[in-house]
């Protein structure tokens, strides 16, 4: 049973992979046998997050909210070899008040998580075309499930990814092709530890809306992942799981 979970001989590419959730989801997928590719702004991160997850990995540094670059990072990446699975989990969010935010800031936000996101299924998906398979998983977010305050921007291009995993399960899967999205609830992590530290108040009403009355950790994430990639989800297609320790359906 536990080699229908395995990922041995697959190759998974992972957006946003050098810190948080997505080093939390290559480190899981390198457990499980996988080879990972991953990338990043900071070649620096990406460096040390290497390091850590081992031989099994490696890293290319590129920026997602740079479309024009997207195609050649992915050919490069296909160069060494085929990509089974790809991890969109880079993305950015911004506090503010909605009728503050300009133009250009929502801009900026949709750019990176849902245009950028696009451009990688679509380039990676030919790769998968040729193929015959593959597996595509978006981290969404609890900004697609219910309304989350003063984040607008984030909220409108997760709900986005959500839609577009839903469009593009139906459009690939004569093509081998399964998209699916993970929706995490509150995680660990030094971002998220920072930002309930210093607002209390919401920190607790996270883990009261939290019926397992924990906060999740990012292996959390990686085994959901792991779990999308693997031959045991092999028809299962655009879903939108949460793990989240029941806070989507909390009260």
């Amino acid at each position: 049973m536990a080699d229908i979970f395995s990922l041995k001989g697959k190759r998974a590419l992972i957006t946003g992979g050098g810190t948080g959730l997505g080093l939390g989801i290559a480190k899981a997928m390198v457990e499980a046998g996988a080879e990972v590719i991953i990338t990043g702004r900071r070649e620096d991160v990406l460096k040390s997050a290497v390091e850590e997850l081992g031989s099994n990995a490696t890293y290319v540094t590129g920026d997602i909210a740079d479309l024009p670059s997207l195609p050649g990072l992915v050919a490069g990446v296909a160069e060494g070899g085929k990509i089974d699975v790809l991890v969109n989990n880079a993305g950015i969010n911004m506090k503010k008040q909605p009728l503050e935010v300009t133009d250009e800031e929502f801009a900026r936000i949709v750019q990176t998580n849902l245009n950028g996101l696009f451009a990688m299924c679509r380039e990676v998906g030919k790769v998968m075309q040729k193929q015959g398979s593959g597996s595509i998983i978006n981290i969404s977010s609890m900004a697609a499930i219910y309304g989350l305050p003063l984040v607008a921007g984030y909220a409108s291009s997760k709900t986005a990814v959500v839609g577009l995993t839903r469009t593009l399960a139906s459009d690939l899967a004569p093509l081998g092709i399964r998209v699916n999205a993970i929706a995490p609830g509150f995680i660990e992590s030094e971002m998220t530890k920072k930002a309930l530290d210093a607002d209390p108040q919401r920190k607790f009403r996270a883990i009261d809306r939290t019926p397992m009355g924990v906060m999740g950790k990012p292996e959390d994430i990686g085994y959901a992942a792991v779990y999308l990639a693997s031959d045991a989800a092999k028809f299962v297609t655009g879903v939108n799981l949460p793990v989240d320790g029941g806070n989507s359906i909390g009260f």
